[in-house]
């Protein structure tokens, strides 16, 4: 039987094409990886239309939770960090628990990963770094102060045509370039940007934790399914589980 140890289930961005291939390269044996579209209009990856696009995806949530609900998941992951800055904190709440309520299933997003992520490590301040337009960096900016976190330093990937053609290298530069003395941590924001193979490089060179939405959201999915394993190559959060 496939998922014995846990079953993952993730509602993706429709035009994400990062989330897959990164997800699987981290998931632990006997655990299972279910993968559902969310529902959005309008050309992928762009900065033009990002908060239209996020709008439309969140009310394709319940639709995305009947498919994802017949493969009895131990946990549904929203795979999409920005439109939690779109939904607002108490909005995300409410969201979450309505979601869990009617399906009995638990529900996180990205975002409550990577904020769950910074608790467990006792990280209070950051240097952000995200591939996303000013607009919206700065959405994301307001909505880690709003949760208590110290934005001590950010800044964001110049000229981008579409963020799903970035890469890891790109990744790694732009973490170097806001990182601070001040920061505990790094975080990289966007599952559609490519952050897993510069991870262990990063805190390597930068002698910090580094942690991205990706690796966030399946170390929290993987703590929520009760898998203890450590998973090693994607930073200290996935190898100190």
């Amino acid at each position: 039987m496939k998922g014995w140890r846990a079953r993952i289930g993730f509602m993706v961005p429709p035009g994400n094409p990062t989330v897959e291939p990164e997800m699987y390269g981290m998931a632990p044996r006997g655990v299972s990886l279910h993968f559902t579209r969310m529902s959005a209009s309008g050309a992928a990856g762009t900065h033009d239309g990002q908060d239209e696009r996020n709008r439309s995806q969140i009310e394709s949530f319940d639709s995305c939770m009947e498919l994802l609900a017949m493969v009895s998941p131990n946990v549904v992951v929203m795979a999409h960090t920005a439109t939690s800055y779109t939904l607002g904190r108490s909005a995300e709440a409410e969201l979450v628990a309505r979601i869990e309520k009617r399906w009995n299933i638990p529900f996180i997003t990205a975002f409550g990963s990577a904020m769950a992520a910074f608790s467990r490590l006792g990280i209070k301040r950051i240097a952000y770094a995200t591939p996303y337009g000013e607009a919206t960096t700065l959405q994301g900016v307001e909505h880690l102060r709003g949760h208590g976190i110290d934005v001590v330093n950010y800044g964001r990937l110049t000229d981008v045509r579409n963020i799903y053609e970035e890469s890891d290298e790109r990744a790694y530069t732009v973490a170097r370039q806001v990182d601070t003395p001040e920061a505990d941590a790094v975080f990289l924001s966007g599952v559609g940007m490519p952050t897993l193979e510069v991870l262990e490089l990063l805190e390597q060179d930068l002698r910090k934790p580094v942690i991205s939405a990706a690796s966030a959201m399946m170390w929290n999915a993987l703590r929520v399914s009760g898998i203890g394993e450590p998973v090693q190559g994607f930073g200290r959060l996935l190898r100190e589980v």
